[in-house]
């Protein structure tokens, strides 16, 4: 894991048309607890809600701790016009081995509904397949999180399997539902959304 970001001590800011996928910082804790702290937003992770503004900076205290040992790789979601944290996404578990990894994601719910986590995501997971070079990437949601099912499988993941009772989270036994993308199966996709945009611009010239 170490060939990972080999020099680096933060992780390498993604920008978007409205967003900064960026480093965390101390200063972000109050915007991230609004966040992580919303039991709405955690509904479906895989851990509780943190408790304070507190929780949030040990929470990103961890980030720069694991980051440092490479083993966990976790962003910030920024509005690039004021630069406020929204969210986070994350990449982990990664295997260079393999070359695979997990990705995960939260949004805070005030701004749903807005495209903002499917901009974040495809760019990360085209970083996570263009930069880093990995060949496949895994997401582990609730079953009952339709909206983020739907998130995933509008960018091309795939449902691979059910895992049942994987998870015990505030007295509740939570399912798993596992889904798959390919890095071939994403530059498909990408060339086909090019080939629409190409095919959509000749259409306005005529």
């Amino acid at each position: 894991m170490t060939a990972l970001f080999p020099a680096a001590t933060t992780l390498p800011t993604l920008l978007t048309e409205r967003l900064a996928i960026r480093w965390l910082e101390p200063a972000d804790a109050p915007a991230l607890y609004a966040v992580l702290g919303d039991p709405v937003v955690m509904r479906y992770w895989s851990t509780p809600p943190l408790a304070s503004e507190q929780d949030a900076r040990d929470f990103i205290a961890d980030i720069h701790k694991r980051f440092a040992a490479r083993d966990l790789f976790q962003w910030g979601i920024a509005c690039r016009d004021d630069d406020r944290v929204i969210g986070t996404c994350t990449l982990y578990r990664v295997s260079l081995e393999h070359r695979r990894g997990e990705i995960g994601y939260a949004l805070g719910a005030a701004h749903w509904g807005r495209g903002y986590a499917a901009e974040a995501l495809s760019a990360l997971v085209a970083f996570a397949f263009d930069s880093l070079d990995l060949h496949r990437l895994e997401a582990d949601v609730d079953p009952r999180n339709e909206r983020s099912l739907r998130l995933l499988e509008g960018m091309g993941f795939v449902r691979e399997g059910l895992l049942r009772e994987r998870y015990h989270v505030n007295g509740e036994v939570q399912d798993t539902c596992m889904l798959g993308l390919l890095a071939p199966e994403w530059a498909e996709r990408a060339e086909g959304v090019a080939r629409d945009a190409g095919r959509s611009w000749g259409a306005l010239a005529r």
